[in-house]
């Protein structure tokens, strides 16, 4: 029986990123699947009413040789974005509105330009350089995403995760017990093990 972690994230985490990674490759070890669940972390610190790391100096400091040690003890590709942190509401709406045979291709594409090629992706055109790779139709794909029921939908989300009593990403749940970061990763697995 293969067995779910949800995993809740969004795009402008490095540890999501670093998490993210490291998944893609315990995916092909083990059978367990993992449940991408988006939320918007700016939307759930404020529900919070926490200021989040990226806002306070000596955190965003520590943030920045923390992820590149964990990334060289992984062999993780990775480089602390220069325009950290952006605001990530299109690209997190986004994966509501793009279409299921290449979400998985537009999550590694978001990730990796973000924190890997250390690309702006606060700046449109970029996007739209993502989306012209993955044939995505970025007149449409930008109409969706101002959806109000897709506004709505990532809000829902980010609510369900706080009402859940999740406090940042990475978080992963599994058998109803809360993971947070990416170093529970694999206290995440092995509860999924049991």
């Amino acid at each position: 029986m293969i067995k779910m972690i949800d995993f809740y994230f969004d795009f402008v985490s490095p540890y999501s990123y670093l998490a993210h990674t490291r998944i893609k490759k315990i995916k092909h070890e083990k059978k367990i699947q993992f449940n991408y669940k988006p939320i918007l972390l700016g939307g759930l610190h404020n529900l919070l009413g926490i200021t989040a790391p990226a806002f306070i100096s000596s955190k965003k400091k520590y943030m920045i040789n923390d992820c590149n040690m964990i990334s060289k003890k992984y062999n993780i590709n990775f480089k602390f974005n220069e325009k950290f942190p952006i605001n990530s509401l299109y690209l997190m709406r986004g994966l509501l509105v793009i279409d299921d045979k290449i979400k998985e291709s537009y999550i590694d594409k978001i990730y990796d330009s973000y924190w890997f090629l250390n690309i702006d992706l606060s700046n449109e055109n970029e996007i739209n350089k993502i989306l012209h790779s993955l044939n995505v139709d970025q007149i449409s794909f930008f109409k969706k995403i101002k959806d109000q029921k897709i506004k709505d939908m990532l809000k829902n989300f980010t609510q369900d995760s706080f009402d859940l009593g999740i406090f940042g990403a990475p978080t992963f749940i599994v058998n109803k017990k809360i993971f947070w970061g990416q170093d529970r990763l694999s206290f995440a697995v092995e509860e999924a093990s049991k």
